[in-house]
Parts: structure tokens; C-alpha cells; sequence
């Protein structure tokens, strides 16, 4: 019976959301009303509060950790994997189309991609931007973004890393060597990316350099992005360990799912014990709270004892690829760093990646790479994902996105 009654179980669970999405919507606004639930919010300071402020923020904190819950009882029950329930929950409604666009779904090298072009002719040619999304490799897809060119690559863990790499670097070339299709002027061809989807571009463009046989980058747009899997104790972590939509051991159980790897290391990788003693101090120069600027220490920071360190090899041959430079763009040598183009760099005060941002926008200074740097005081991760929808649209995603698109128009 069991073959039977867990599909049976999942097209339940799928065919009652649309009508289940109010009451458990209802049940995150309202928590009181429900007194078994205990509200996630009530672990945070009263700073932090003040700064996320809005009931709808607090929805949304109890709604995003009741699918994670509910996707986690429902692996074990054996009915579906919570990346699937997941992707089902906070895929949404895409956002309206714009008339004045002409939107296609193409194939570059084999990659889905959806392309955004004006209708109304140009004068001359266009800027490309190249738009990786973010869901730590696990989730998402472009229905969910309107950008220039948008890439859906493969989600883990049905296909394994670095295939999501390979899906964007082929489509970068594709779109790279046919550029003049779309009207697009080689010369101004920009690599975009959020979360995840930052990560991705950061380790294209370092990829990029040494091919002389195609266009040069013109510049990476890197939001709020997560660049190293060394330290997961800076900070920028220790401050918003608990502050949606991602959380502090949410990033180390996704990146083990991404990576398909025993999450019950969840713990030992917090502590840092998967890196070795040699490969710590060697990076140390680049990946240390010591070269985060004293005011993004002032909230809830405690530098980490030398004796909580204790190197642990099991947990390390099982994560070691988290300490790969493609999958940890941030330790890549300087000989590549120095020749990265122009960059931005969006960070959000609320985000356990931040101080992966701070720390790529000084590696990249200290090599001599241009950076336009945007902090925004009251984003949190993820905030860019609400905007456009209504009343859930924060206005910190409209300063996000407004000062984004600023840096993108004067190139």
C-alpha cells in the first residue's frame, strides 16, 4: 500500500495549496491564534525587529519556515523531497508581463533562457545582460525574474555540481558569439546574479578571463552574493543567524543538498571543522572578520575562539568540494582577481552573506578592479524576490533595484 498511498499523499498535498495558501497565510500573520505554533520572531532582538518592522515580514518569516517544516516531515515520510515542496511553495505567481516587452523562451547551447527585448526599435545596439537566478542551486527559475537574458540552468540534487556551472558558462558563450542576433553590443555585455545566482556569475567572469577568443566581460552585478564556504562564523552570520529568509544553518543544509551530501555535518561545518588547520591560515589574508570594517561588528558579534576550531577529516572528505575555488569564487588567486572588469556589489544589513560581499569588494580593490558598492540598511536576503507583488513588495527591494539599474545604465 505504501507505493500507493504516497503519491496518492502528494497530489493531495499539491491539489488543496491553492486552497490551503490563505490559512497558512493566515496562520503566519496570526501566530496567537494558533498557540501550539510558537513564532519564529520571537528569537530575534528588538533592534533587529525595529529594522525588518511590517506585519507582512513577520508572514512571511512563519510562512517560508512553515514550508521548510512541512517539506522536511514529508522526506521522511517518504511522500516527496523537501526541495520539492519547496520549489512548488515559493515559486509563486510570475509577475505581470510588460506589454512593451517581447519575451521569448529560447535555447542557448542547450540552456533554457528566457530573453526580454523592447519592441520598439533601437537606434543602435544594446546593452546584454546575462541574469543568473538565485535558490541555492536548488530552487527557483525564471519565471519568477524579468531581466534582459535569463538563464534556467539544472537544479540540484536531481543533477550534480558543477553541472548548474556548465549550464551558465556554455550559455554565457552561446550567447557570447551571437550576440549580434539580439542587437547587442559586444563591447557592453554584463554578467548578473543574486544568491546563489551571484556565486555563478562571480565564477563565470573568473573563468572568462583567459579566453581571448571571445568579448570581454564589461562588468559583473553581484546581489548580496556567496562567494566561500571557509567561514561560516563571520559577523555578518553570527548577526543574522536568525533572520529570513535565509537563516545561518539553512545556508550550510542547502549547500550540502546542492553538493548532495550528508546534511547531519550541518553542525561540524558551523564550527569550521572541516577545514583544514593549513588551508585556514593560508586563507586567513582574504577570509577573516579582521578585514570587516569595524562599524559591521557593533550588533551582536563575538570573534570565535581558537578552542571551538577543532579540525575533523571525516567531515571534510564529505564537503570538501565547499572549498573548491568554483564553488568558493572568493579564494581565487590575485593573478585572476586583477583582471576581473568593473563590478557591483549589493549588500543588505539584515543577510548572513553579507561580509562574503564586504570581503570580494576589498579583494577586488586591493587589486585594482573598479567597485561600485550599494549597502542597504534594512534589506535582508532575498528581499528582490518580493518586489512586484503588491502589498509583499518591500520598499528596500525598490532601493535595490532602482540603484541597480542605475549602475547598469551609465555603462
Amino acid at each position: 500500500m505504501g507505493f500507493v498511498c504516497a503519491p496518492l499523499t502528494l497530489i493531495g498535498v499539491i491539489w488543496i495549496s491553492p486552497f490551503m495558501l490563505p490559512i497558512l497565510f493566515i496562520w503566519a500573520i496570526l501566530p496567537p491564534l494558533f498557540p501550539k505554533i510558537q513564532p519564529i520572531t520571537a528569537s530575534y532582538s528588538p533592534h533587529i525587529l525595529c529594522n525588518l518592522k511590517d506585519l507582512g515580514l513577520s508572514a512571511v518569516i512563519n510562512f517560508e519556515s512553515l514550508s521548510f517544516e512541512q517539506g522536511r516531515i514529508l522526506e521522511k515520510l517518504g511522500i516527496c523531497s523537501d526541495i520539492s515542496l519547496l520549489r512548488f511553495m515559493l515559486d509563486g505567481i510570475p509577475p505581470w508581463r510588460d506589454s512593451k516587452l517581447l519575451i521569448r523562451d529560447l535555447k542557448f547551447a542547450e540552456v533554457p533562457v528566457r530573453v526580454y527585448q523592447a519592441k520598439a526599435p533601437s537606434s543602435g545596439q544594446r546593452r546584454g545582460v546575462l541574469y543568473f537566478h538565485g535558490g541555492a542551486g536548488t530552487l527557483g527559475s525564471f519565471w519568477n525574474l524579468k531581466a534582459i537574458c535569463i538563464l534556467n540552468y539544472r537544479l540540484a540534487p536531481e543533477y550534480l555540481y558543477p553541472s548548474q556551472y556548465w549550464d551558465c558558462l556554455n550559455a554565457t558563450i552561446h550567447f557570447m558569439r551571437n550576440v549580434e542576433d539580439y542587437q547587442v553590443d559586444p563591447a557592453r555585455i554584463i554578467i548578473c546574479g543574486d544568491s546563489c545566482g551571484a556565486n555563478f556569475a562571480t565564477a563565470i567572469c573568473q573563468i572568462l578571463v583567459s579566453r581571448t577568443d571571445l568579448p570581454k566581460v564589461r562588468a559583473q552585478v553581484l546581489i548580496y552574493p556567496g562567494l566561500q564556504g571557509l567561514d561560516f562564523y563571520l559577523p555578518s552570520y553570527q548577526q543574522n543567524r536568525s533572520v529570513p529568509i535565509l537563516f545561518q544553518d539553512r545556508v550550510i543544509y542547502f549547500c550540502l543538498r546542492y553538493l548532495n551530501k550528508d546534511t547531519s555535518v550541518v553542525e561540524d561545518v558551523l564550527k569550521s571543522s572541516h577545514v583544514p588547520e593549513d588551508m585556514k591560515l593560508k586563507y586567513k589574508k582574504w577570509i577573516s572578520a579582521d578585514h570587516i570594517p569595524e562599524e559591521f561588528k557593533i550588533r551582536g558579534y563575538t570573534p570565535q575562539r581558537l578552542l571551538s576550531y577543532k579540525y575533523k577529516h571525516e567531515v571534510h572528505e564529505v564537503i570538501k568540494q565547499l572549498l573548491e575555488v568554483m564553488f568558493s569564487p572568493l579564494l581565487a588567486e590575485d593573478a585572476i582577481v586583477c583582471q576581473l572588469p568593473e563590478s557591483y556589489i549589493l549588500t543588505c544589513e539584515f543577510d548572513v552573506l553579507r561580509d562574503d560581499g564586504l570581503l570580494y569588494k576589498k579583494r577586488l580593490e586591493d587589486n585594482g578592479v573598479r567597485v561600485s558598492w550599494y549597502h542597504n540598511e534594512e534589506g535582508f536576503h532575498g528581499v528582490l524576490a518580493f518586489f512586484g507583488y503588491g502589498i509583499f513588495s518591500f520598499p528596500s527591494a525598490k532601493k535595490i533595484l532602482d540603484n541597480t539599474v542605475k549602475f547598469i545604465k551609465k555603462l
